[in-house]
């Protein structure tokens, strides 16, 4: 068996927008000894090669900040008028399953994908979409993740192909973009320009009435086929959260 990591490291990086740095600050083994001398074991009794452990702590880390999977309550408090559920709530189920790539790589910065882009490309490459299925949109741009302007490039999900997926299904859906949406700060500027509030993160606010998860900051789908591989993407059982990090990976063979 080959297994894919779609996952990005964990790791500071100065080039991430401020709101997706991650702290982390790395103990060294030394330290450890002077913790258990301070707790009364005398230095003599210490094993004769003992240096110590090393030990680290995360700091700072926003639960999006990372290849992450969204929780139905992320995106709205309730789901078709009922509590929508948290991270820890998601069923495991949902979480392990038959993957399938959409290539979306052509798509230009700022245009959505439609259902009929979808449907195009599932049409062209003899492919179907079967219920519980992970469904994995690539669109190439994590080629730009770690840089300052990740977040303000790319194409996104609109929120009739969004709903499509779930109909046909799918539970669990994610994305190599930094977002499921279009890009932030053009929603934010569209937004603004025409007065439409409807046109503000209208992918996501499909789960006020549909329930389902999407995984973003994905990395490496270039290293699938379309089909054929199973996807795991469990995430940190982080109570009440709206998400979790996740180590994402793809399992052929």
């Amino acid at each position: 068996m080959k297994i894919i990591d779609l996952s990005k490291p964990i790791q500071y990086n100065k080039s991430d927008p401020w709101f997706m740095r991650v702290k982390i600050k790395h103990k060294p083994h030394k330290k450890a000894k002077w913790l258990i001398r301070i707790l009364g074991l005398p230095f003599k009794l210490f094993p004769k090669d003992f240096i110590g452990w090393a030990d680290d702590s995360i700091q700072k880390m926003g639960v999006h900040a990372t290849t992450h999977i969204d929780a139905p309550w992320h995106y709205s408090p309730t789901t078709n008028g009922k509590k929508s559920k948290t991270i820890d709530e998601i069923p495991l189920d949902w979480c392990y399953g038959e993957g399938l790539v959409i290539d979306m790589k052509h798509k230009a910065d700022f245009d959505p994908i439609t259902v009929a882009d979808i449907q195009g490309f599932l049409s062209k490459n003899k492919l179907n979409i079967v219920p519980e299925m992970i469904v994995l949109i690539k669109t190439g741009r994590d080629i730009y993740n770690g840089t300052k302007d990740f977040h303000k490039i790319g194409t996104g999900m609109s929120a009739e192909a969004t709903e499509w997926l779930i109909d046909q299904g799918i539970k669990v859906m994610g994305i190599d973009s930094w977002g499921w949406d279009l890009p932030l700060p053009y929603m934010m500027k569209k937004a603004k320009e025409t007065g439409n509030p409807e046109l503000f993160w209208e992918a996501h606010l499909v789960g006020k009435n549909k329930e389902y998860c999407h995984m973003e900051q994905l990395v490496n789908l270039d290293a699938l086929p379309y089909s054929g591989f199973k996807i795991a993407v469990f995430p940190l059982k982080i109570v009440g959260a709206s998400a979790a990090p996740a180590r994402v990976v793809a399992l052929l063979g």
